[in-house]
């Protein structure tokens, strides 16, 4: 098995997550208003979703001691955030594309993370659990 391949999974996911949870603290006031909701449950998602990226890239160091558990835990901080986005924002339309009925778009992409988050739950770090 290639030991890199991981990383192909690995940097998106984290990358997508980081950047959201960044730009929701960058403005944190204005986008809980936008997104209609309390500022302290939009600042728990952006914790989540950078927790989420930095655990990604955490749990794929082979020298770190606990990345099956990191892992599991990166996974579990980004499965109940794309629950949330799916079905407070995106459901019903699974196309992505924005459009005047559904400004946010669908949830094709928020269904890829939600996998790949629930995919990291099941198996952790795969490497770690053959040895």
């Amino acid at each position: 098995m290639n030991t890199f391949a991981h990383w192909f999974i690995r940097i998106p996911f984290a990358a997508t997550f980081i950047f959201h949870g960044a730009g929701k603290f960058a403005n944190l006031s204005g986008s809980a208003e936008m997104m209609g909701m309390p500022v302290f449950l939009l600042a728990l998602v952006a914790i989540a979703e950078v927790l989420a990226g930095v655990g990604a890239i955490v749990g794929g160091v082979a020298s770190f001691p606990k990345k099956d558990l990191v892992t599991r835990l990166a996974g579990l901080a980004a499965a109940p955030v794309m629950l949330g986005a799916i079905f407070m924002f995106h459901f019903p339309r699974f196309s992505f594309v924005a459009t005047e009925e559904f400004p946010m778009g669908g949830f094709e992409f928020q269904l890829l993370l939600l996998g790949v988050a629930i995919n990291f739950i099941l198996t952790g770090n795969k490497e770690s659990a053959d040895k």
